[in-house]
């Protein structure tokens, strides 16, 4: 009794950090088609492509556990932060009645930091409103930095876990030591097409691009967040410039890649433009291991049965 269902699943960084604490994740969804793409691949069939408002609620599986890395763009600094005024939004929403209709006994919601100040903290007040007084769950938070769980990005997400039993005493993962470096996890021999051009290098040098001014320090020993807004620019390494046999280049996607706590075997079939998206996109494999393993913990120590029973099989 530990099947998982996941929304918004992407390439699977969330997915991935859960089944590796031994989780079963029975069913999953997105619908940008070249992250199911790469979710096949790496993990199997169960995913679905579609608008998750567009499916069923009667047809996604019951699950023990509900997974949500829901969109980040209405309420991130990236993006123009219109919240429940921007349609993905109200994607929440929709959660709330997947929730409500299939009752997991935990919940696990993952979104941007920004998403507990924005519109002055009415909407995150919204979203807790909701998990708790109508949907009845006893619920946690806590911003949590990928740089805090052995990566080296800065990365800071809000993890919002919640239980339906009230009687389940849980505590977030506490952070380890940093033990590596951006430069430990650099490719050798990367190709010509990541370094930049000289022109190039001298507009970022000076002018920065829309939305970064670049700093001449750019031997960084934790990168700065990796972004999903860049398909046509290097926005997945924003900031995240490194010097390579004295000449300058953007990360490749198996540096994203590995900065996301994604391993070397993990396939990447699909081209940059869509990979540096999807890394962008991911929820850290290693924090979501992290979360995992502190709900497990969770459940073990508590004495209803129902949430031992899925604690039995972890």
């Amino acid at each position: 009794m530990n099947k998982v269902v996941s929304l918004f699943s992407g390439c699977g960084g969330l997915d991935y950090g859960f089944m590796k604490a031994g989780f079963d994740v029975i069913w999953a969804n997105d619908s940008d088609k070249f992250a199911v793409q790469t979710y096949k691949e790496n993990f199997g069939d169960h995913i679905v492509l579609d608008d998750i408002q567009d499916i069923d609620i009667d047809s996604i599986p019951n699950p023990d556990l509900l997974l949500a890395g829901f969109p980040c763009q209405p309420f991130s600094m990236m993006g123009s932060k219109l919240g429940f005024d921007d349609v993905r939004g109200t994607l929440f929403f929709h959660i709330a009645k997947i929730i409500d209709k299939k009752k997991p006994e935990i919940v696990v919601l993952e979104n941007v930091r920004t998403l507990r100040t924005h519109d002055g903290g009415k909407t995150y007040k919204v979203i807790m409103n909701i998990l708790e007084n109508e949907l009845g769950y006893k619920v946690f938070d806590q911003v949590l930095n990928s740089a805090d769980f052995g990566v080296p990005q800065k990365r800071n997400r809000t993890f919002i876990v919640g239980f339906k039993d009230h009687s389940v005493e849980y505590e977030f993962p506490k952070p380890v030591p940093l033990n590596n470096t951006m430069q430990d996890l650099l490719e050798k021999n990367v190709p010509e097409k990541y370094f930049l051009s000289d022109r190039i290098l001298k507009t970022i040098l000076s002018h920065g691009t829309k939305n970064y001014r670049a700093n001449p320090e750019i031997d960084l020993k934790v990168a700065r967040p990796l972004c999903a807004t860049m398909a046509k620019m290097h926005r997945a390494s924003q900031d995240n410039y490194v010097t390579d046999n004295g000449k300058v280049r953007r990360l490749t996607p198996r540096e994203c890649a590995r900065l996301q706590g994604f391993p070397d075997d993990f396939k990447i079939e699909v081209s940059d433009s869509q990979a540096y998206k999807q890394f962008g996109n991911a929820v850290t494999v290693n924090v979501a291991n992290y979360v995992a393993n502190s709900i497990i913990n969770a459940i073990k120590n508590n004495t209803n049965n129902e949430v031992q029973e899925i604690a039995t099989t972890l």
